[in-house]
């Protein structure tokens, strides 16, 4: 009896571990490169549902080949944006890099197009490098330091050498340096600067000169001549007005006698003008029209601009002639967000990028002599008819001080009836920008969970004029976390929404606003998510890389001056930590330049003293949001399972 007993216990201890081994196997791993603290484990079945929203793919376009008609273009096929050549509108993407980690851009060399230069970083800690790639041979040859943070590269009008900002000097400051990448031992410091924000936009066509911008903060910057001989810069916009002006240099005339230049000076909002070097004067080319022109750029031979305006959310492509100054036409567009606006050598192909709700991006080209648009790319969705997507509705609210908010809301689909949850999901910036693009991994909340989903614009989002942009700087502060709980007030209004069951969330500066709400309004949310945010923006100001310290004190506010450092101490969600008494989810890269892991770690720590579930997910190879595919998805999923067990109650049924 004992040995049968014995046996029959042996077998049960067998057949238990066979079930729980079987039950493992129906969970989703992790990986070695994630930090997972708090999350149940993730049912594979549930991986399995949501899959075919983790399939989407994009297309941004990187450069024209300057004698064919072919394009570079960054897109996905395995985990991380490579570079792909297309050789027709449609045709086949060839990758020809196939590095683990993400590329960010490419540039051929103009005139030829033997070798194109890639900028790319490592594990998201956007120092990023730049490489020779041989299309001869495939190499791809590392051309700068290795160390430093190198950006905004652009090639001389002969083609034979680029310019760069780097900070290698001391970390913190961008200065410029020129080099041919043929022959990377040519590389030289040009001019130092003082401030992360500087940037060369252009050379002159005789490459005697750089057109240059120094920026302060999204309000404020300014227009700078750099002698390419002698690195002697002059300053072509005034400083020291009491009024702050925002000059973003677009390009030389061909003649050299003037700039072209988007601006705000005596307006609230950005308008494309031209700038005479010798008498200063400012010829407005876009008075009449009351919307940011958000991008510019002059063809190769000087005829034309192209130019994108921003209303309301919505872009418009638009043309002008630069000896007329007056525009020219352009063809019916797909509705969306345009961006990547690149000219062809030609002077006749102008490629630019569109993203609507129902189309992930994808590049485009205009023959601006015959009005013919062709699309290059097709980008996947997984599957999915992505035609039948939900498009989103321009909603507007009253804060608490009078002031109308808007956002975006998407509904879901018919079938799921009654009051629906609803995701609140901020953006970051702050000076970004919530625009009706293709929400991705977003489209499950909506379309298998029933979740309705907003994208509010509170005070200090870009779009709205320069005075809406400053609403929320400073002591300002806390007004824009005022504008979403007036948000929560008008949900209470609505039939179709459900103000009972509501998740805050958002990245980067919009995490900061996730978890500020999370402190300020618990008591109106089930739970939030916090991607990548700040949690104390004085330990932020404090730890965040030194190229961008000052940009961010324009914004937030000084914490070496004593009364906005306690004015920061005050509001920090960190110091009311304890008011989070609702779930909360922290995502985090280590490697992130901008937020650092320390944001995230000391929030999580202060939180887990309320007993409050608190779960938390960090990549060890990812920086400012998660970039790989494999960690997105994982991240995707935990999300979803985060979403059941905290935000469906009732669970939503269609």
């Amino acid at each position: 009896m004992i040995r049968l007993a014995t046996a029959l216990a042996l077998c049960g201890g067998w057949l238990g571990a066979a079930t729980l081994f079987a039950q493992q196997a129906e969970m989703i791993a992790s990986g070695d490169n994630l930090v997972v603290e708090g999350l149940p484990q993730i049912p594979a079945a549930l991986a399995e549902r949501a899959s075919r929203y983790t399939e989407f793919r994009s297309a941004d376009l990187f450069d024209w080949h300057p004698t064919r008609r072919e394009i570079l273009i960054g897109t996905r096929f395995a985990d991380t944006v490579q570079v792909h050549q297309v050789a027709m509108p449609g045709g086949d993407r060839r990758q020809l890099t196939f590095f683990p980690d993400r590329v960010m851009a490419a540039s051929f060399r103009p005139h030829t197009g033997d070798y194109f230069v890639l900028t790319k970083d490592a594990g998201g800690n956007e120092f990023f490098q730049f490489f020779r790639d041989d299309l001869a041979t495939g190499d791809a040859t590392l051309i700068t330091d290795g160390k430093s943070r190198n950006t905004g590269l652009v090639w001389s009008t002969a083609g034979d050498r680029v310019v760069y900002g780097s900070t290698r000097r001391n970390r913190n400051d961008v200065d410029f340096y020129v080099m041919s990448p043929a022959e990377p031992k040519t590389d030289k410091l040009l001019a130092q600067n003082e401030g992360g924000g500087w940037g060369v936009v252009d050379w002159s066509s005789d490459d005697k000169q750089l057109l240059a911008s120094e920026s302060i903060s999204i309000n404020e910057g300014y227009i700078w001549l750099v002698d390419v001989a002698s690195g002697k810069k002059t300053l072509v916009t005034p400083k020291g007005s009491t009024e702050k002006i925002s000059y973003e240099p677009v390009a030389f005339g061909k003649d050299g006698k003037g700039v072209y230049t988007l601006t705000d000076h005596g307006s609230e909002f950005m308008r494309l003008a031209y700038l005479d070097l010798a008498s200063k004067q400012e010829t407005y080319l876009t008075a009449d029209i009351p919307w940011d022109v958000e991008s510019a750029r002059l063809s190769f031979d000087g005829k034309q601009i192209a130019f994108v305006t921003n209303e309301n959310g919505i872009s418009r492509l638009r043309r002008i002639d630069t000896a007329t100054k007056k525009q020219l036409d352009v063809p019916e567009l797909p509705t969306g967000v345009i961006s990547h606006v690149q000219w062809h050598e030609n002077n006749r192909d102008l490629g630019f990028v569109i993203t609507s709700a129902r189309s992930p991006a994808d590049v485009y080209s205009l023959d601006v002599t015959t009005g013919k648009v062709d699309r290059w790319t097709n980008s996947e969705t997984g599957g999915l008819n992505a035609s039948t997507f939900v498009e989103p509705k321009l909603i507007s609210w009253k804060s608490f001080d009078g002031r109308e908010i808007s956002g975006f809301l998407y509904n879901p689909p018919a079938k799921f009836t009654g009051k629906r949850p609803v995701i609140v999901n901020i953006h970051g910036g702050p000076e970004g920008q919530s625009r009706p693009m293709f929400l991705g991994r977003n489209n499950y909340y909506l379309n298998e969970l029933g979740i309705a989903i907003i994208f509010p614009n509170v005070r200090g989002s870009a779009g709205y004029g320069k005075s809406f942009l400053q609403l929320d700087n400073g002591f300002l502060r806390e007004d824009t976390y005022k504008d979403i709980g007036a948000l929560f007030d008008w949900l209470g209004t609505r039939d179709d929404l459900d103000a009972s069951r509501v998740m805050v969330t958002g990245g980067s500066y919009g995490g900061h606003m996730t978890l500020a709400v999370a402190t300020r309004y618990s008591d109106r949310i089930r739970c939030s998510l916090d991607v990548v945010g700040i949690s104390h923006l004085v330990t932020f100001l404090e730890r965040t890389e030194g190229y961008r310290r000052d940009l961010r004190r324009v914004e937030y506010g000084d914490e070496r001056d004593p009364k906005m450092r306690a004015f920061l101490d005050k509001i920090a969600p960190l110091n009311h930590a304890s008011d989070i008494k609702k779930p909360l989810f922290v995502v985090q890269g280590k490697n992130d330049p901008r937020v650092p892991l320390s944001e995230s770690e000391q929030m999580i720590a202060t939180v887990r003293k309320n007993n409050t579930p608190v779960w938390y997910l960090m990549a060890k190879d990812e920086g400012h949001g998660f970039a790989k595919k494999k960690n997105a998805d994982f991240q995707f999923y935990a999300t979803i399972l985060f979403v059941q067990n905290f935000l469906l109650e009732p669970a939503a049924k269609p």
